[in-house]
């Protein structure tokens, strides 16, 4: 079934195609999806009520952990799982098509990076990669593999061979991408600083309790004065997600065309608004989600910037420490 065209969700270059897409998507997730179907009809709203993507219904993203929220008639091809802590439940996001996350991912690196050949792209991801369904380190093998060359890699805990794998790379007029779960790159900047001001340092969050929690600020400055870097780069993503925010530099996320970030009023999960200055819960639209659901209100609390940039501000109180990108001061 060809909901949404691959041409049409990879090609939205106005707000009128985003808000037309947007709706179709919700009137088939109303439609398809057993767990978002039932969770719009307890909130007693139809699809007449709304016609606007600021009046569509956000699924909050804990449902991603107690259900199995999918629009597809078919077997999921494979399923992700949240990082989690020891002794919570994993969030689970079953996925019907992995070429269309693979387009996803590729589409919206190349947006903000450009050609993966122009880089030696590094893992370090200790505490990803040695599980099973993590939806980062599929993202970043395949980034790896269509880079095209043996320069990068996933380095694990091994970061006397990830130093040298940097030189290689110079040595050979590529680009070195350093990606790194947070705790991960507070290690090597502690055992190995050193200058790296020709790197792309890329943090996606995550303590994974070997730390402790600090704010984005201090663990910017901390990396950038151990690598003699100008900005730490930033991945935002998640397992319920198909697509990835990134940030150049000072904390500020911009979203590729097919997602959206909103602000919802934390007192009024139903009122959202993408104004510039708003603060409140982050509530992301995912287009390339078209097989669970595009619509979800996350744990996060966020600004919207100008041009529709976001920045991450913390978590509701209470809410699950997990893998996805965010400090709490």
């Amino acid at each position: 079934m060809n909901i949404v065209s691959e041409e049409e969700l990879f090609g939205i270059s106005s707000e009128a195609e985003f808000k037309r897409i947007s709706l179709k998507l919700f009137r088939f997730q109303l439609e398809n999806s057993a767990v978002y179907g039932s969770f719009i009809k307890n909130l007693g709203i139809t699809p007449d009520n709304v016609n606007d993507y600021r009046d569509i219904p956000f699924i909050p993203i804990s449902f991603f952990r107690d259900h199995e929220v999918y629009s597809s008639q078919s077997k999921p091809a494979t399923t992700f799982f949240s990082s989690g802590t020891t002794g919570t439940v994993r969030s689970h996001h079953s996925i019907a098509d992995l070429a269309l996350y693979e387009k996803s991912f590729t589409n919206g690196f190349r947006l903000f990076y450009g050609d993966p050949a122009r880089y030696a792209i590094m893992a370090l991801l200790p505490s990803y990669a040695d599980r099973e369904g993590s939806s980062l380190v599929y993202m970043v093998k395949e980034l790896i593999k269509q880079s095209g060359n043996n320069y990068g890699g996933f380095f694990l805990e091994d970061e006397a061979a990830l130093l040298r794998a940097v030189d290689n790379a110079r040595r050979s007029g590529l680009k070195p991408l350093l990606i790194g779960v947070t705790f991960a790159l507070l290690d090597l900047a502690e055992r190995h600083p050193c200058d790296m001001g020709d790197v792309i340092i890329m943090e996606t969050g995550g303590m994974k309790g070997r730390r402790k929690e600090i704010i984005r600020e201090e663990l910017h400055a901390i990396l950038c004065k151990a690598f003699n870097v100008a900005v730490i780069h930033s991945e935002y993503g998640m397992t319920e997600l198909l697509s990835q925010a990134y940030s150049s530099g000072n904390g500020l996320f911009s979203t590729p065309p097919w997602m959206k970030v909103l602000i919802r009023d934390s007192h009024d999960p139903m009122s959202h608004t993408t104004a510039d200055g708003s603060s409140g819960g982050i509530s992301i639209i995912d287009l390339a989600n078209i097989w669970s659901c595009s619509f979800i209100a996350t744990s996060d609390l966020g600004r919207i910037h100008h041009n529709g940039a976001f920045e991450v501000l913390g978590r509701f109180d209470n809410a699950d420490i997990r893998g996805c990108n965010l400090l709490v001061g």
